[in-house]
């Protein structure tokens, strides 16, 4: 009969660095991870309209001057990208006109 090779020194280390992370994990006194259990829908659920209960939401006041805000803002933007591009339209038709 054929006897088995050696290990070779490869294989040795890879082994030696599967079982580091454990071992470091040991070492530290750190627990081992278990997965979690899992729920019933209606649980999640119900965990669900407890968490929507904490929500702080906001009045219809600061809703609606949030709104006109966001609208003075757009507005605002856009003046400012017409008049910008109209100047750099004016801009290059002069330079281009320069040419001719």
């Amino acid at each position: 009969m054929a006897k088995k090779p050696p290990s070779t020194p490869t294989v040795e280390s890879a082994r030696k660095v599967a079982v580091a992370p454990v071992a470091a994990a040991k070492a530290a006194g750190c627990e081992a991870v278990t997965p979690k259990k899992r729920t019933s829908p209606a649980k999640f659920f119900s965990e669900v309209r407890q968490e929507a209960r904490k929500i702080t939401w906001t009045s219809r006041k600061e809703t609606w001057i949030t709104t006109v805000m966001v609208f003075i803002m757009v507005v605002v933007a856009c003046a400012f990208f017409y008049i910008v591009d109209g100047g750099l339209g004016f801009a290059v038709n002069s330079l281009i006109n320069i040419g001719r």
